[in-house]
């Protein structure tokens, strides 16, 4: 299968994912709005989430992978095949710890990453929804912490199987999760509220019964792939086993690798742990719009800078293995630049759109229900902080990997780290101004420094050259964003976009004509510039 096959397939998968989760989100937003309750849920559906970029997504896949493809570059797939097994057992070991802590450890958790749930209850009525907050928060954080033992595991099998080129099943699995929280929202919605009420139970807490359920499904499914690749884990019980896992060179490679990488991923959450607590100090639901935002954004970066960044990376890493150097440097050059031109190609228009058409969206997709007009309003606000910065988002997505496949943590950490200050100070400066929208502005021109830093490093030591004809393409594609941002303009202010709740399909069918004809000009302007899009696909 050609790197453009399985990007493709992965943005395919990505794409069903992504549409599954804004399903999730708009029941969850129509059933219950952005509240303290909300907050509550998000604040505690973060925690895990946090922990599992750090173990899992983050610091393990950035360490395993690589050592794994070179492993099985240099030396066959049975030496690859124990490294799985040591690997699976030391990490099946440490999960089981920090499971444990983590229920236990709830409250402590919790106000670290939103204390403000706390102080706004100590003001709040008695009984009220604030009151409940932070009560709600800790007992979602204890059903859903295991929930990080079930991902950190299925992102080692992800990582398994996208080495050996399988990446259908581990893009697809994030469905199951979407899917078992679709039904716990319908749930507490609809078919089990009479029920919830008289049991007294709040209708929200059936999202993180969902969540875990969700956890489950997706580690079966990873499990029942690698079953029948004969790749699945062996996971050592006994303390024998896990010193032999421990000792083992391949799995020491891994640890070594993953501190630096830990650093990194937890620089990256401690930005989200800080943004979470100002935000949870600014107005009520400041937390939940975020939250919502930050589902729109994660179409593009998903589809375009997840599913190349992990299409790249083991082949980078494969070509850094090479016998040959310098054909494997080549390669190496190659496979990235054909990676930024199709970043650069797509983050731009989606960038142009989230910032220029940030309200008719947010409306569309959101605007039903309890989520009322200034929902969409303070919502839109934060989608647009987040347009700004998109390219950068999605940029670091494919140079990071570049990293990373040649075994070099410390670089993007060192990065990292002066970005996360820089982002704070920025948070000082903005945050009075324009709330909460400041804290996805923020995030989002950090990223764009970041991945300009993380280029010219590739750029400096000669990992990554040019190839021709970078100019033309430039001209091209701004060419077609310019005309594409006055259509966009013209567009969010044809309609009253909020005005149209009471004719949904009117929305959707202006929606949905409008994003066709934005493609059509975007593409149609490039090809009469002289862009030959199948051409840059092949390549």
């Amino acid at each position: 299968m050609s790197l453009f096959k399985s990007a493709s397939t992965v943005s395919l998968l990505t794409l069903v994912s992504r549409v599954t989760g804004l399903a999730r989100e708009l029941l969850m937003a129509a059933a219950f709005g952005a509240s303290a309750l909300t907050d509550a849920f998000n604040v505690a559906f973060r925690i895990p989430n946090l922990f599992r970029r750090l173990f899992a997504e983050g610091a393990f896949s950035q360490a395993f992978v690589p050592v794994l493809a070179t492993v099985k570059e240099r030396e066959g797939e049975q030496a690859a095949r124990q490294l799985i097994d040591r690997a699976a057992t030391v990490l099946a070991w440490v999960l089981l710890l920090v499971s444990i802590v983590g229920v236990l450890a709830a409250p402590a958790l919790v106000w670290l990453l939103a204390s403000g749930l706390r102080e706004s209850a100590a003001h709040a009525a008695a009984g009220g929804a604030a009151a409940n907050a932070y009560e709600a928060a800790v007992l979602m954080t204890r059903w859903m912490f295991p929930y990080i033992a079930f991902m950190s595991l299925v992102a080692l099998g992800a990582g398994v199987l996208n080495t050996w080129r399988r990446f259908a099943v581990p893009a697809a699995t994030p469905v199951l999760l979407n899917v078992a929280m679709i039904l716990a929202a319908l749930f507490a919605a609809h078919w089990g509220a009479p029920w919830l009420q008289a049991q007294g139970i709040e209708p929200i807490y059936t999202l993180a019964v969902g969540v875990l359920v969700g956890g489950v499904l997706q580690l079966g499914a990873q499990a029942w792939a690698l079953k029948r690749m004969q790749l699945l884990p062996r996971i050592g019980l006994s303390p024998r086993a896990l010193r032999a896992a421990w000792t083992d060179a391949g799995t020491r490679r891994v640890l070594t690798l993953m501190a630096p990488a830990l650093l990194g991923v937890g620089v990256a959450q401690l930005s989200l742990l800080i943004n979470t607590q100002i935000a949870s100090y600014l107005a009520p639901g400041s937390v939940s719009w975020l939250s919502y935002a930050d589902r729109l954004m994660e179409f593009p970066v998903a589809l375009l800078g997840v599913a190349l960044g992990v299409v790249l990376m083991p082949q980078l890493a494969a070509a850094k293995s090479m016998s040959d150097a310098a054909e494997g440097a080549a390669r190496y050059s190659e496979l990235l630049d054909w990676g930024l031109r199709l970043v650069v190609l797509l983050a731009l228009p989606c960038a142009l759109a989230l910032s220029l058409f940030a309200q008719p969206l947010t409306a569309v997709l959101y605007h039903y229900g309890a989520f009322t007009a200034r929902d969409v309003q303070m919502t839109a606000a934060a989608l647009m902080g987040w347009g700004a910065g998109l390219l950068g988002v999605v940029a670091v997505k494919v140079l990071a990997p570049a990293y990373y496949a040649s075994q070099d943590m410390r670089t993007p950490v060192r990065i990292a780290i002066v970005v996360l200050v820089l982002t704070q100070l920025l948070n000082l400066v903005l945050v009075p101004v324009l709330q909460h929208a400041a804290l996805s502005l923020s995030i989002g021109i950090g990223a764009l420094l970041n991945a300009l830093w993380l280029l010219l490093g590739l750029r400096g030591r000669g990992s990554y050259r040019p190839l021709p004809g970078w100019s033309a393409f430039m001209a091209r594609v701004l060419l077609a964003c310019a005309l594409l941002a006055a259509y966009l303009h013209w567009a969010a202010g044809a309609w009253d976009w909020t005005g149209l709740q009471a004719q949904p399909w009117l929305r959707m069918g202006l929606l949905a004509a409008i994003v066709a004809g934005a493609g059509l000009i975007y593409l149609g302007v490039a090809w009469m510039a002289g862009l030959r899009l199948r051409a840059l696909l092949r390549r």
